[in-house]
């Protein structure tokens, strides 16, 4: 059955496609753990969407190269960011890229490609430089709020998904262990394990949190921190990988 990526990206009756909490806080910290960890050079991002996290991207490059599989999120991406950003529109699996870049960036899109480790290989085998580094960060299965929701009766199990994740396209959800699995078995060489955010809240239920005063800038640094003390407690779960040798 052919895949509409556009009709992925809508909200449905179960969750949103993207949260505040997302945007304003998720994205916030990512950049906080790449920044660091960043080569001097060129930038492709994976899965591009619209280019809200594209827009934090360009406070660390000039010029970013984007691949995004649906055409709608596309042409917005676009728009927002005009000759800042070059936009090719495809499936990772089948796009052709002919240069190879430093730095790579693949946020919250792996749970939804078809062939995970042959995704994952292209970019060791094709699109990272000799030095360049893949960013790789995607949900994580062991999050508090997710193993809340299974004592809840919610879901089933940790790395269940859901009917409304199914909707946007979900196939998988990792934990640190299965997504370390792909990468090494594309090759990848993982050369950091972290984790993004300590979460004991679910997006909907940190977005109503986020327009009170009961949480304080001091306290989201704070779940940060303690994000990389116990990176297996996060609401995402991060690779640094470098080109493995063939």
């Amino acid at each position: 059955m052919k895949r509409d990526y556009t009709q992925e990206t809508k909200d449905n009756a179960e969750r949103k496609y993207g949260y505040n909490f997302d945007y304003d806080v998720l994205h916030h910290y990512m950049i906080e753990a790449f920044a660091p960890l960043v080569r001097t050079g060129t930038a492709l991002e994976l899965g591009s969407f619209e280019g809200r996290f594209t827009a934090r991207l360009l406070n660390l490059f000039n010029r970013i190269t984007c691949v995004e599989a649906s055409d709608d999120a596309a042409a917005q991406a676009r728009s927002l960011h005009g000759d800042s950003i070059t936009v090719i529109t495809g499936l990772f699996e089948q796009v052709a890229i002919d240069s190879r870049f430093d730095n790579i960036f693949l946020t919250h899109v792996l749970e939804h490609v078809d062939d995970a480790v042959g995704v994952l290989r292209r970019i060791n085998d094709e699109w990272l430089s000799d030095n360049g580094r893949l960013f790789l960060v995607c949900p994580n299965a062991n999050a508090p709020s997710r193993q809340i929701a299974v004592k809840m009766g919610l879901i089933s199990h940790n790395s269940a998904i859901t009917p409304g994740e199914a909707q946007h396209g979900h196939h998988r959800t990792y934990s640190l262990d299965t997504l370390e699995r792909d990468a090494v078995a594309a090759g990848l060489k993982v050369v950091q394990r972290s984790g993004i955010f300590f979460k004991a809240f679910a997006n909907f239920q940190w977005d109503r949190i986020l327009q009170t005063d009961i949480v304080s800038k001091e306290f989201l640094e704070g779940c940060y921190q303690l994000g990389q003390v116990y990176p297996d407690l996060c609401a995402s779960i991060f690779l640094l990988c470098e080109r493995g040798k063939k």
